[in-house]
């Protein structure tokens, strides 16, 4: 886990990256936030990133809501008012902690959830996988996500060719896991607090389904929600090259948020 301090903050943010990816990716958005005034805290989602153990391996997703309630319980002790932010898988493992936790945070914020996936393995090698995932969870396979689907931005290209910390395979039951929790954030929606969340969704996304994604935002009961849709970018829009405006628009919200809370006081 790591902490970002702000010596006058409004606040601290948390923030969740998502499935074969790493914290290190984030620098730049915890700065931003940083810059403007909030404590950041962040981390490698268990199995991934520098984490040596089980890599590409869980044996549940709660493993996700643990490590996220972890980092929620950290942002609590620097300032009251926390806003958690999750892209992608992690926007889904945030999900999944608000339905199952109810931590008494201050505001969500979503980027591309990953509440539908595309690209996945075939009906045939998902029912062999659903056999394996009993017999042999631990089964590593390749991940399918072609390079430069993520992001327009021709920096990120690079990077990630030569980031050693971005995962190349994944187990059987990580991907089970997966998709369970999938299904678990449109069965207990009505699990979802009520607390004020934005949904921030790539247009252009190559590797979730808008659709889904839209379908959860207008099911979920929140007294303050909001759904912006980013044409043109890709999937992940803190590393589009227009993510100064997608970064912009996140802190509108959040200071929207705290105003909202400072009326209420």
């Amino acid at each position: 886990m790591k902490t970002v301090y702000h010596k006058n903050a409004r606040g601290s943010i948390v923030l969740v990256h998502g499935a074969f990816e790493h914290s290190g990716r984030y620098e730049w958005l915890a700065r931003q936030w940083n810059d403007h005034g909030f404590h950041v805290v962040y981390g490698d989602l268990p199995g991934q990133g520098e984490q040596k153990e089980n890599r590409g391996h869980i044996l549940s997703f709660d493993e996700y809501i643990e490590a996220i309630s972890s980092w929620i319980e950290e942002a609590k002790n620097l300032h009251s008012d926390v806003i958690l932010l999750g892209h992608s898988m992690g926007g889904l493992a945030v999900i999944r902690t608000m339905e199952e936790q109810h931590p008494d945070i201050t505001g969500v914020i979503l980027s591309s959830p990953a509440l539908g996936i595309k690209g996945g393995p075939s009906r045939a090698v998902h029912s062999i996988s659903k056999i394996i995932n009993w017999i042999y969870p631990g089964l590593r396979v390749k991940t399918r996500q072609a390079p430069k689907t993520g992001t327009r931005n021709p920096d990120f290209h690079t990077r990630d060719l030569n980031d050693p910390y971005i995962l190349d395979k994944v187990s059987v039951r990580w991907y089970h896991e997966f998709v369970r929790a999938i299904d678990q954030a449109f069965a207990s929606i009505d699990d979802y607090p009520d607390v004020p969340t934005l949904v921030m969704q790539a247009g252009e996304d190559l590797l979730v389904y808008e659709d889904q994604v839209e379908k959860w935002y207008q099911k979920v009961k929140v007294s303050f929600k909001r759904y912006k849709k980013w044409d043109h970018l890709y999937h992940e829009i803190f590393n589009e090259p227009e993510r100064e405006k997608v970064f912009q628009y996140a802190l509108s919200f959040v200071e929207q948020v705290l105003d909202k809370e400072m009326e209420g006081i």
